[in-house]
């Protein structure tokens, strides 16, 4: 799962755990690093404490020997107090002669490793040749770890006498112990920190979303055609502040937007209804002008024709005037919004009547059902599919054998009606225009039965779609809730 595709909720969420491991982890590497750091300058200093008491021991021998204190004389020296300085410091004591062999040893309880019988040359190149004439060696064997210091002791005038080695052994067990004392305590804290954090994060992120949420279904429900309520959250916040303040502002400056688009859409409206409807009444003016002006220059009171001419020119001005009176009911139906009647209708029977109106034996009608029963008005069903079949009628070319068939039925939760007809067909440019006002492929009529229908259906929660096919016809389906 993407980090993108996370909520807003869930993202705190995790971010909270994740700090609490990583401090907790941080915090364990630390704690680790710096009990190595200690331990390693414990033993060193440990080693360094043992070598000077050692030493200070061995000196203090060397001044009350009666032996004479030379090399040779070493084993002679300290042949007693050797077992003695090193069971009071708890660590075995090696002396060397200066070109590394062994001369005495004492026998520690504590046994870390075998008495080495010459030291390395390499040793004794370092310990020769540094200004503190020291040298440390640390090894590792199975799961302990060794310090071997190498140092002069000298005599009373400081030259050396011999070679002190002092084996030690790394003894980590209490140190360890309060380490892991430590990191358990530290698990039971990050774990009571984490359900804490757990807790924090699952209120925090429902306090912070909650203020989203509500901004983010005022926007979805934000409309241009419908007035937008503001957003009061009482939230003190500076950034959801910001934001509900920038949403207020954008409702205030969409309202207005709102306002001058309907305004401008309303006058542009009127101003092309006021061109279509000039537009249709000048074109039977025209024959009517034409046809006075004839009968007014050919008129003879005289004429024995008098009565037939007059009668042509009477029945030519009715049929102009008809014309009008047609582009009129027209433009007043697509102008008139069909007020929603909750009335319980039978469309089966409803668009079986309507079908009466039609004289053609070509027009069939289907239904799988007698009754189906929906809130619709009548008078507007019966309009939405006689604008229908009457399409159909006019898109079926001449010399064609016509059908048009029209179908109710039931799917799911709807009602359909469908008109099919075997036309000419709606071409792939004109698709998208033709539920447009005004838009007609007839060489008369004013391109406002379907938009008429599309008005109508949609009032009523319903759709209307169409598939087409060039040449062999159409069918359009209405569809609207059921009762």
């Amino acid at each position: 799962m993407k980090l993108k595709k996370l909520s807003l909720r869930t993202r705190i969420f995790i971010a909270m755990i994740l700090l609490v491991l990583l401090s907790s982890i941080l915090i364990a590497v630390v704690v680790i690093y710096q009990y190595n750091e200690e331990t390693q300058d414990y033993h060193k200093e440990r080693l360094i404490r043992k070598e000077k008491a050692i030493i200070t021991s061995l000196d203090y021998v060397i001044k009350q020997t009666s032996f004479e204190v030379i090399t040779d004389k070493v084993p002679l020296i300290f042949k007693e107090k050797i077992y003695e300085v090193a069971e009071v410091h708890n660590i075995q004591i090696n002396l060397y002669d200066l070109e590394g062999s062994i001369l005495i040893s004492s026998k520690s309880d504590i046994k870390p490793e075998v008495t080495n019988k010459c030291i390395d040359a390499e040793v004794l190149n370092t310990l020769l040749n540094t200004a503190e004439h020291r040298v440390v060696e640390i090894r590792e064997d199975q799961d302990a770890t060794y310090r071997s210091s190498y140092n002069y002791l000298t005599d009373a005038k400081f030259k050396p006498l011999a070679i002190l080695n002092l084996p030690y052994l790394e003894r980590d067990d209490f140190l360890a112990r309060e380490l892991n004392e430590f990191l358990e305590r530290l698990a039971y804290t990050s774990i009571l920190v984490m359900l804490i954090a757990v807790a924090l994060a699952f209120f925090l992120s429902r306090y912070i979303t909650k203020s989203l949420k509500t901004i983010s279904e005022k926007m979805r429900d934000t409309r241009l055609e419908k007035r937008n309520a503001k957003i009061n959250v009482t939230d003190e916040s500076e950034e959801i502040s910001a934001l509900v303040n920038s949403y207020n502002s954008m409702i205030d400056d969409l309202e207005e937007s709102a306002v001058k688009l309907a305004t401008s859409e309303r006058e542009q409206a009127w101003r092309e209804m006021a061109k279509q409807v000039a537009h249709e009444i000048k074109n039977p003016l025209t024959p009517m002008r034409l046809t006075v002006q004839s009968f007014q220059r050919k008129f003879d009171p005289q004429d024995e024709n008098i009565h037939q001419k007059l009668d042509e020119y009477s029945k030519t001005l009715i049929q102009q005037i008809d014309t009008m009176s047609s582009i009129a009911g027209a433009f007043s139906n697509f102008a008139k919004m069909p007020a929603q009647k909750n009335e319980l209708l039978n469309v089966v029977e409803v668009v079986d009547l309507t079908l009466d109106i039609f004289n053609e034996d070509y027009i069939t009608f289907q239904s799988d059902k007698k009754e189906m029963i929906a809130k619709f008005d009548r008078t507007q069903l019966i309009r939405v599919v006689t604008n229908l079949i009457k399409n159909g009628i006019q898109a079926i070319p001449e010399g064609r054998q016509p059908q048009i068939i029209v179908n109710v039925s039931e799917e799911n939760k709807s009602i359909k009606i469908t008109v099919s007809d075997n036309g000419i067909g709606i071409t792939d440019e004109n698709k998208p225009k033709i539920f447009e006002p005004k838009f007609t492929t007839k060489s008369s009529g004013m391109g406002l039965g379907l938009a008429m229908v599309k008005n109508i259906v949609e009032t009523y929660s319903g759709t209307i779609t169409f598939v087409s096919e060039k040449d062999y016809g159409t069918t359009f389906t209405v569809a609207f809730p059921k009762n």
